[in-house]
């Protein structure tokens, strides 16, 4: 029941935030409708998809296809309908979001990462979205630098980095990324978390990537001659979620989704609200 109340009194302090218009009544019949989406208590075993389970530690709340993209949207994030799962520390109220690209098999043979270019393209893509941003009335942002400069891992096939990018109003935040990469495709998961909690739940983040499997016949070692083959290898991975490519598609939603520098600044002032709240509870 604690946590229950916790997480209501987040969801409606995080709506205020957004400016999300109405009635105090029906602000509480979002934070309502996200704490009765079909969540998965930890510990568990949760499914994410057909393509790989994660360990849910205690503490942490998962909610698989559809719940994760109707928890996006009552949070007022863009949402492609392609998320397969949502898990949700249930006492920062940081989160990770899961979905998968089905582009192939990603050969991880050119680890040679052009850091500088990698970074320019993120910027020119960034730069592009912007002006759809302000046409629908949405913050602005930039490309600061690297938080972590990306990194693969041979032993888990994973591909890791972090962009640090400044809104209009010069909130900081920090977009973390992972791609673990399967047989046929890749798990994307981008961390949410503000910028004062982004290190610890980094750390923690870490930890329960240990309990992520691909299922049988989906992990890269499993690969075959004659499977399909990305097109891009590791570089492609980071320029193709947010990159110029990105924007001629159309894919703004996509794009909106994972940048979400926009979306993690709303949760630093978050923060900010849910300390103050907290420290006059604690002297009431």
């Amino acid at each position: 029941m604690r946590t229950t109340r916790r997480l209501l009194v987040f969801v409606l302090t995080f709506v205020a935030s957004l400016g999300i218009s109405g009635t105090a009544s029906a602000q509480a019949t979002i934070a309502e409708q996200v704490d009765a989406l079909d969540w998965i208590e930890g510990p568990a075993t949760a499914q994410i998809g057909s393509h790989a389970t994660i360990e849910v530690p205690e503490g942490f709340r998962f909610v698989g296809k559809p719940g994760a993209s109707r928890f996006l949207e009552l949070l007022q994030n863009p949402s492609d309908k392609d998320e397969l799962g949502v898990l949700l520390n249930n006492e920062s109220f940081w989160f990770v979001i899961f979905d998968f690209q089905a582009m192939g098999y990603v050969k991880d043979d050119d680890q040679k990462l052009d850091i500088n270019a990698i970074l320019s393209s993120l910027r020119e893509g960034t730069a592009a979205a912007n002006k759809v941003r302000k046409e629908r009335g949405w913050p602005t942002m930039d490309v600061a630098g690297w938080y972590e400069e990306p990194y693969y891992d041979e032993t888990t096939n994973n591909l890791t980095w972090a962009i640090e990018g400044v809104s209009d109003d010069g909130e900081t935040s920090i977009n973390h990324s992972t791609r673990m990469l399967g047989r046929r495709g890749v798990m994307r998961a981008n961390l949410v978390a503000s910028p004062e909690e982004v290190d610890g739940a980094v750390e923690s983040f870490n930890e329960m990537l240990t309990g992520f499997e691909f299922t049988s016949g989906n992990k890269y070692s499993e690969f075959t001659r004659g499977d399909k083959v990305a097109e891009y290898g590791l570089a492609g991975l980071i320029v193709g979620g947010t990159g110029v490519a990105l924007v001629k598609s159309g894919l703004l939603q996509k794009f909106g989704k994972l940048i979400a520098v926009g979306f993690v600044a709303l949760l630093g002032a978050l923060k900010k609200a849910w300390d103050a709240m907290t420290q006059r509870s604690a002297t009431a």
